[in-house]
């Protein structure tokens, strides 16, 4: 019998083979069974919630620390006599000022916005009875003209009220005890939420101390298990993820927090109602990109039409053009091409982030999808270059409205295609005219 001998090309081709084999599985469960990793996702996002608040107040903020620590080990250089520790002073300056601007900024957005969202809430519940009744009278001398209207609207709020009616007593009062329980777990949610805040403070003062030695030792694991040009592609990818997320997410607040100064400054000259309580939902939600606008204007203009309906017209009509400048005008200036996205990948990106990870998915959505559209494009050019053809996008444009399609066997569909990379247009035209040439003959 004869033996066979396996050498090491078999091995890895066998281990290829597994390798092959388990992602097809797990690809397959990752399809059928999407609701298991969403579970086991949303179960180790609580476990890690600690973390994940520290890292990223940490991201948030090291450029702030960066700035603090670089000044004070300057000023602390500049004599002739140096400190034994001047790095670990310049840390703790740069700690200390980093985690006290944390607490001003939210120490004080809370003292600003609690109260005036207590009273409006409280006045939300006062008026909202009445509120009720006066929107009905309204509506009834509108439609006092058009009697079949009329009838039709009454007739809606009546199914609507019995509705309503049905729902609590078949709903809401047989489960009154565990609404009660679902209010204590929010509560004790919400407990937990402060508690995991906390903790996520005391974990971005540990990350921004150790991010450098954190940022070596991932340094050193890539260096040495990758070869140097797969090195160079890991780091020039993780400077522009940095680059990306860094630049969106910074702008975003920004540009929400100037929205939302705007709203309460335009609705406060106007005299409209609960102008701090929406101004504080329409700056929140704009921080959704493309929707968030419309999100934050449905119930604030839901708590205006209570107390006047046509200053909740005049408030739609104010966030259409509040939408508008910040899109054209306000969005552009403070992020820039952060992503370099066209307008139906940001929308893409919002619409499935939106519907696989809800709110968190609807904000980083952009950055990520970025992020893998560079990856993507990275690639291709590497492809295009190693075949000698230009990368350059507007060299297989084709404009259908003012070029006329080539005729003829071996014309060039796609005039990019002859384009080699390197080459003049006069060596292009040439090498065209002359592959032209060769078909003729």
């Amino acid at each position: 019998m004869r033996r066979i001998k396996l050498e090491k090309q078999h091995y890895q081709w066998g281990l290829t083979a597994f390798l092959v084999i388990v992602c097809c599985v797990l690809a397959f469960f990752a399809i059928y069974r999407f609701d298991v990793i969403q579970r086991f996702f949303s179960f180790t996002v609580d476990v890690l919630s600690p973390f994940i608040y520290g890292l990223v107040m940490a991201y948030l903020i090291c450029p702030i620390y960066n700035m603090t620590v670089r000044g004070t080990y300057g000023i602390l250089n500049r004599g002739t006599m140096k400190l034994k520790h001047d790095m670990a002073i310049a840390k703790s300056v740069g700690t200390i000022i980093s985690v006290a601007l944390i607490l001003v900024v939210l120490g004080g957005v809370f003292w600003m916005i609690i109260p005036g969202l207590v009273n409006s809430v409280i006045n939300v519940v006062d008026i909202l009875p009445g509120g009720l009744h006066k929107l009905n009278l309204w509506i009834d001398a509108k439609m006092a003209n058009l009697p079949i209207a009329q009838e039709t609207i009454d007739e809606w709020i009546s199914a609507l009220t019995k509705r309503a009616i049905e729902f609590a007593t078949d709903t809401i009062l047989p489960h009154s005890q565990s609404l009660a329980a679902g209010v204590s777990q929010g509560v004790i949610g919400a407990l937990g939420f402060v508690m995991d805040f906390i903790i996520g403070i005391i974990i971005s003062v540990y990350f921004l101390n150790s991010k450098d030695t954190f940022l070596a030792q991932i340094k050193k694991i890539i260096v040495a298990n990758f070869k140097e040009n797969t090195v160079e592609e890991i780091f020039t990818g993780a400077a522009f993820t940095n680059k990306t997320f860094g630049g969106f997410i910074s702008g975003k607040i920004i540009d929400s927090v100037i929205i939302g100064i705007i709203c309460f400054l335009v609705m406060s000259i106007f005299g409209w109602e609960y102008s701090l309580l929406i101004s504080c939902i329409v700056g929140i939600t704009n921080i959704i990109p493309f929707f968030g606008p419309f999100i934050g204007a449905i119930p604030s203009a839901l708590l205006l039409i209570m107390v006047n309906p046509m200053h909740a017209l005049y408030f739609i009509i104010f966030v259409l053009i509040l939408q508008q400048f910040d899109g054209n005008i306000l969005g552009p200036k403070i992020l820039g091409d952060s992503t370099g996205l066209e307008s139906f990948w940001v929308l893409f990106a919002v619409l499935v982030g939106g519907g696989l990870f809800g709110f968190v998915g609807m904000v980083i959505g952009i950055p990520v999808f970025a992020v893998i559209y560079y990856y993507i494009g990275r690639t291709l050019n590497r492809k295009l270059e190693r075949k000698g053809f230009s990368t350059d996008l507007k060299d297989y444009r084709i404009d259908p409205y003012r070029t006329k399609r080539p005729k003829g066997k071996g014309r060039r569909l796609f005039p990019g295609l002859g384009k080699k990379a390197g080459r003049s247009a006069e060596e292009d035209k040439e090498g065209t005219e002359s592959d032209e040439d060769r078909n003729d003959q």
